[in-house]
């Protein structure tokens, strides 16, 4: 995968989970949109050697990022995470803010990307974080 071809997912995945969040929630969503990176621990179980891995990124986040920013930071020796989860986390102002979880294994055989069938590869629309004691069908602020 590009460069390109990352930052034009990236911006799909980023719309789909706005619309996806809309659904849930009482707050206007905008398509300024802005990013926190979380990079997750590896799984370093089974065959790992097709894929970079760095230890030294677990745990790290990155807050407030464009999307040119999260393209730079993800893409490293033509390779990208092989999955990355997708949530609107809140508004501020008029900028939404979406959380990427991070898998820390890299790869650039698209075929080891997770959510490939929806069109968005390596992102997976995941809804906004439900608050303590929602009512199924009843919208929430952010």
């Amino acid at each position: 995968m590009t460069k390109q071809e990352l930052l034009f997912h990236l911006k799909g995945a980023s719309f789909v989970a706005l619309k996806f969040a809309e659904n849930y929630v009482k707050d206007k969503l905008t398509t300024n949109f802005r990013y926190n990176v979380i990079f997750t621990p590896a799984n370093t179980s089974g065959n790992i050697d097709q894929f970079d891995i760095y230890p030294e990124d677990e745990g790290i986040i990155k807050l407030n990022l464009s999307d040119n920013e999260v393209v730079d930071l993800l893409y490293r020796k033509n390779k990208i995470p092989i999955w990355i989860d997708i949530n609107v986390l809140k508004v501020n102002g008029k900028t939404t803010i979406l959380n990427l979880a991070c898998a820390g294994r890299y790869s650039e055989n698209k075929e080891v990307y997770y959510y490939n069938d929806d069109g968005f590869a390596p992102f997976g629309i995941k809804g906004p974080t439900f608050p303590i004691g929602h009512k199924e069908g009843k919208k929430f602020r952010l």
